[in-house]
């Protein structure tokens, strides 16, 4: 299967690093091989520039002028329902349910071991997995 996700102006992607880590930009242009100017106009993310080994690329891609202004990006990014398709994506539910698994008291680790040895799957689980 070819490669599909390609650092391209207007791809979604995740930041992985530093103080922005979790939350969603989008590229509005390259800046070279390394690095790449974003724009999280949802999310909070002023326009700055990050290296690439600090995203992670998404599927989701939407169509903006090279550099647009961050008022385009919203807006393309609204019209694109991007922060709905990102929440019903399963890498979104990984996220969330890996962050509630962390959260778990000691309590809660015993309950949950004890209903998966007892097969009790469909209650407890689906949340926490």
């Amino acid at each position: 299967m070819p490669f599909q996700r390609f650092v391209e102006t207007g791809r979604v992607a995740v930041v992985a690093d530093g103080p922005k880590r979790g939350k969603l930009v989008s590229i509005v242009d390259v800046i070279d091989q390394t690095r790449v100017l974003v724009d999280g106009p949802t999310s909070n993310v002023p326009r700055s520039q990050i290296r690439l080994n600090q995203l992670h690329l998404t599927k989701f891609r939407i169509k903006f002028p090279f550099t647009a202004s961050t008022r385009v990006v919203r807006k393309a990014w609204n019209d694109a329902k991007i922060d709905e398709k990102w929440n019903e994506s399963v890498w979104a539910n990984k996220i969330a349910a890996k962050e509630k698994r962390a959260q778990l008291t000691d309590f809660d680790r015993f309950k949950l071991r004890r209903a998966r040895s007892a097969g009790i799957t469909s209650v407890l689980l689906p949340s926490l997995l």
